[in-house]
């Protein structure tokens, strides 16, 4: 970790970043689940011990735990805070219990987590487009045009030539230099097709990303595309934008989060990319406390990038996930009868041990990328 930043803040970044992102998606299920007329036993801040707390007149036991990294909402019926059924039905014949809800209402109940998490996501984007504003090319043509190029330029092997305007890669208009950025930074070693004007005429270019590996100042090295070209202008002013083109520019600037992180992960599932690069709790208490050093509106950027993280982890598939209980209710709606009881009980204890390796495995990775271990 990088000596310059007080250990401290590492200690503190990590509960502030995942405390309150875990106890919102748990408040997203428990607040649909009462509206519903779900009746929550349990909702805890924090794992473990129970530190302080209170029974509301609805009868939920709301607490403060030992661990304040997250937490959970145990809902009447549940076995466990993972919504488990304990199969057992109620003996005075009450209702009020998860399990005894419409399939729908399970549905949304369960979704709602990982839903709060998006429209965190959502909030804080469109707060920095409302107060700090979009970025926009103060002359978009001017930026889209090759003035130079580096020393290494797989551009200009390719054919590219100073002085043309760059109008699309891979058929997919770019409007100013950074569309051009993200268009290559997730590609190294891939040839894109690049779309010029010159003369007035459009050409298209094989041009093959060269791979680079990057470093921030805290050590933190990164593998981007790089293709060697320099804009003839990157000047570019802020605009504010109204509440409601703010929120749309916010869930524009979602999905490019979630279309990158998709790219990044099927990149490692065809071994494109290590798979060195997954990390976990640690590499995210190292990013926590990195980012918490470089101030408050660093540090809630990255908090959204999180968010985004956190509802894409829990939407998948796995058992013992918001995804896994949510393909267990398709199947319930397509069968028009529950899984049988041994079925699901076998289902999560298999996700459970998956994500259980999961975490092993990108445990490790994150400590043998640490420097004390030599990386």
């Amino acid at each position: 970790m990088d000596a310059s930043i007080p250990f401290w803040m590492y200690l503190i970044g990590f509960p502030l970043l995942l405390g309150p992102l875990i106890t919102l998606h748990e408040l997203g299920h428990y607040l649909v689940g009462r509206w519903f007329g779900v009746e929550a036993e349990a909702f805890s801040v924090g794992f473990g011990k129970e530190v302080a707390g209170w029974t509301d007149s609805r009868g939920t036991r709301w607490k403060l735990s030992a661990l304040p990294l997250g937490g959970y909402v145990q809902f009447k019926g549940d076995m466990n805070p993972a919504s488990v059924p304990d199969g057992k039905a109620p003996e005075d014949g009450s209702r009020g219990g998860f399990h005894q809800a419409a399939l729908w209402k399970r549905a949304l109940i369960v979704f709602a987590g990982p839903a709060t998490n998006v429209l965190i996501a959502l909030v804080i984007f469109a707060g920095f487009f409302a107060f700090y504003g979009q970025p926009v090319a103060a002359d978009p043509e001017r930026q889209l045009t090759i003035e130079a190029f580096a020393e290494q330029s797989p551009a200009r092997e390719a054919g590219l030539e100073a002085g043309d305007r760059i109008l699309a890669i891979e058929g997919r208009p770019v409007e100013d230099f950074a569309a051009v950025q993200d268009a290559v930074m997730l590609y190294p070693g891939r040839t894109l097709a690049f779309t010029v004007e010159r003369d007035g005429t459009e050409r298209s270019y094989p041009v093959t990303v060269r791979a680079e590996e990057m470093e921030d100042r805290f050590g933190n090295t990164s593998r981007i595309g790089l293709v060697g070209i320099q804009s003839a202008g990157s000047d570019y002013v802020y605009e504010r934008a109204g509440p409601i083109a703010a929120m749309g520019l916010a869930v524009d600037h979602s999905i490019g989060v979630m279309d990158m992180m998709l790219t990044g992960i099927a990149q490692i599932f065809t071994g494109e990319r290590s798979v060195q690069e997954l990390g976990g709790p640690v590499k995210i208490a190292k990013y926590s406390g990195e980012q918490l050093s470089m101030g408050a509106i660093t540090f809630v950027n990255f908090v959204a990038l999180i968010s985004l993280n956190l509802a894409f982890i829990n939407l998948l598939p796995i058992p013992a996930l918001d995804g896994g209980h949510l393909a267990f209710y398709a199947a319930e709606a397509i069968r028009r009868k529950p899984v049988g009881q041994r079925s699901q009980e076998l289902a999560y204890r298999t996700g459970m041990a998956l994500v259980l390796m999961l975490m092993i495995f990108v445990t490790i990775n994150d400590l043998v990328s640490l420097p004390v271990f030599g990386d």
